[in-house]
């Protein structure tokens, strides 16, 4: 093998993994934000309780259930990642690489509608009185 392709090789695999560890830092920040919103959720119900006010019972719930739903994407999101990694440093090796936008666009359209619900749940637990 030339030195011209193993240096093409190589920047091949340093991007493999650049956009791995983008997709690992996308997959964190979703745990953490998903663990903030639980834990928001905690507190809109210590300050429920304090204040002997049952009105914002459904929007602590539901707060909790996304920030669960957006912890689990990002574990989703982990799983996937390193699949995806690994399937791409086999077709580099092979010679054989072709982009996977189906995946991609799922994983978007999931964040996407993630995002969404979260924008609707915390409009609807405005109070405007």
């Amino acid at each position: 093998m030339s030195k011209e392709n193993r240096d093409t090789k190589l920047r091949e695999h340093l991007a493999n993994e650049r956009t791995y560890l983008a997709w690992i830092r996308t997959s964190v920040a979703l745990m953490g934000l998903g663990f903030v919103i639980v834990k928001f959720a905690l507190f809109l119900k210590e300050i429920t309780l304090m204040m002997d006010n049952s009105s914002f019972a459904i929007s602590e719930r539901s707060s909790a259930v996304i920030g669960v739903v957006m912890v689990a994407l990002g574990v989703v999101l982990t799983i996937f990642a390193f699949f995806q990694y690994k399937k791409v440093e086999k077709q580099i090796n092979r010679q054989t690489y072709k982009s996977s936008s189906p995946v991609s666009t799922i994983l978007t359209l999931a964040i996407l509608i993630g995002g969404i619900i979260l924008v609707i749940d915390l409009l609807t637990s405005i109070s405007f009185n």
